[in-house]
């Protein structure tokens, strides 16, 4: 999000920010709730401060204002290391000149390099959500087609039971312990963990709010119930609390768990897993035990369960069953 911020004017609300020239500038919203004066003020700040955009804007150019944009979104950050490998190809290009052969040269020279094919296909998915940023405030007027190669499926490791409670047993620090269970219980991916507070958990009604307010993250968030476990964990964490942060160290919160992890997973003796293996493993035991696709979508977050099916899918076989017997041509009845 760019620097703005919704306030009061006239009884009413408004956006303000600080224009090129350090004086504040502020404009009247229609809307009427803080969640409406969020989407609105984006378009008012976009639509006020169009004039000062480059016409005919270059890639670089573009590049350069969506991550301005972005402000403090993680892609923001992201974009500043797929920027350098990006921008030498395409930045001095305009829109309209990139092709298929332009995004085809760099896919090979990329994957010449020693690049994977996932890399790939994120750098170029950055190319695209900048050019579609430039059509949609009007830069261009239209943002052109790229062509990258499919994103390849990665293998995920799904923990058993076992495994589950043996990586659970081996973490030493107590925040990491905490963040396991949170992470195997819910579901969540480890950054909707690490910004939970506890003005978010209700113990009265079991339920966990991984959702942000301000909507910060391009990520789906859910509110999910606490299981047993989960309770007990976050029960026992509150009473010890020092912060507002439910994972924390020395009074504070947390900014990664990656190594605590890593050793919990060293000590537990079960192989190589990634952190976000545990999400994986969230939603396979749910599918596998039966639960409806449309709840672990909800759970996970996902935005549909198109997103669910196509990630996990494949770790049901048995939802083709019924399809493959009538193919079972050994075993049919003469008629």
């Amino acid at each position: 999000m760019p620097d703005i911020s919704i306030g009061k004017l006239r009884g009413g609300l408004c956006v303000y920010w600080t224009g090129e020239d350090g004086k504040r500038v502020r404009r009247q919203l229609a809307a009427r709730t803080r969640k409406e004066a969020e989407a609105e003020a984006l378009e008012v700040y976009r639509t006020a401060t169009y004039s000062s955009r480059p016409q005919d804007p270059t890639v670089a150019e573009i590049w350069a204002l969506y991550r301005d944009d972005l402000g403090d979104k993680p892609t923001a950050t992201t974009m500043g290391y797929t920027g350098k490998a990006i921008l030498p190809h395409f930045g001095h290009l305009r829109p309209e000149d990139i092709t298929k052969a332009t995004c085809l040269s760099y896919a090979a020279d990329r994957k010449s390099s020693g690049k994977s094919q996932g890399t790939v296909h994120t750098e170029l998915g950055h190319l695209k959500s900048a050019l579609l940023f430039a059509e949609n405030t009007r830069m261009i007027d239209r943002a052109p087609k790229i062509w990258r190669p499919e994103k390849p499926q990665t293998d995920k490791r799904i923990l058993n039971a076992g495994e589950a409670r043996a990586l659970i047993d081996a973490a030493m620090e107590p925040h990491i312990r905490l963040a396991l269970i949170l992470l195997l219980g819910t579901g969540a991916r480890v950054g909707a963990v690490l910004d939970l507070t506890w003005d978010r958990v209700d113990f009265e009604r079991g339920a966990i709010n991984l959702r942000l307010a301000d909507g910060a993250t391009r990520k789906g968030r859910a509110v999910v119930p606490m299981n047993g476990s989960t309770r007990a964990a976050l029960s026992a964490a509150h009473k010890a609390a020092l912060s507002d942060y439910v994972i924390e160290y020395a009074g504070g919160p947390v900014a990664s768990v990656r190594k605590g992890v890593s050793g919990a997973v060293t000590r537990s003796k079960i192989g190589h897993v990634r952190i976000h293996d545990l999400r994986h493993t969230a939603a396979v035991t749910m599918l596998a035990n039966g639960i409806p696709l449309e709840k672990v979508s909800q759970v996970l977050g996902h935005s549909n369960t198109a997103v669910t099916f196509s990630t996990y899918g494949r770790y049901l076989p048995e939802h083709m069953q019924d399809a493959v017997n009538v193919l079972d041509f050994m075993s049919l009845q003469k008629r």
